[in-house]
């Protein structure tokens, strides 16, 4: 039986040569391609036969792994395709899931996880987690936020006054302060400014290019 041939886009070394390895390793896959940007992703799909993209969100030069999933599903619906990320934004779930990807897998070190997800993947299933990973920030976690204020969360990451962002969300400028207000008092922080780079560096919340 012929093995399913696998792209691996992935630019942090450490995380791609262990994929390359589960892949080598297993007895229904084989490893075709390793690259670290997303957008190059579409034309070796266009270009060669591949049956599976392990696809990271965030590659080389700040491209999307989420959008070039979008672009191949469209063109190639056929090739199958599992997002694989560390970061906990909340977002790129249902993103992934708007979009049509296949499977969505958080980076935990485990061969056997992820070479099932593969596997039940390409049998036609569709593997989600129930919710993001679990992030303390403060004296919350990430799951204490409500989707509104993770909204408002990320647009805080902009710098952006409190009448644009709810000028952007179409809500009013008491709601934003009032959000903002909550969220300040569930972590413990002092500031906006503590709140919104402890929030990025643990990744809870990622604005994309798109987004901004």
């Amino acid at each position: 039986m012929p093995k399913y041939r696998v792209l691996i886009v992935e630019d942090q070394d450490i995380p791609r040569e262990l994929f390359e390895i589960y892949v080598k390793g297993s007895a229904h896959f084989e490893h075709f391609l390793s690259i670290s940007n997303a957008s190059a992703a579409i034309s070796v799909v266009r270009s060669n036969k591949v049956d599976l993209v392990l696809m990271d969100v965030m590659t080389e030069l700040g491209h999307s792994g989420l959008d070039a999933a979008e672009e191949i599903k469209k063109a190639f619906p056929s090739v199958k395709i599992i997002i694989v990320t560390s970061m906990p934004e909340y977002s790129w779930l249902s993103r992934a899931r708007e979009i049509g990807v296949d499977s969505f897998w958080y980076k935990d070190g485990q061969k056997n996880g992820l070479i099932d997800v593969m596997e039940r993947t390409m049998a036609g299933e569709k593997i989600y987690p129930d919710e993001t990973p679990l992030i303390r920030i403060g004296n919350a976690t990430n799951h204490e936020f409500s989707e509104r204020e993770l909204d408002i969360l990320k647009e805080l990451t902009t710098g952006d006054s409190n009448a644009e962002i709810a000028e952007r969300l179409f809500i009013s400028v008491a709601t934003v302060k009032s959000h903002i207000q909550h969220l300040m008092e569930k972590t413990g922080f002092k500031t906006r400014t503590e709140l919104v780079s402890e929030a990025r560096g643990l990744g809870i919340v990622i604005k994309d290019k798109k987004e901004s």
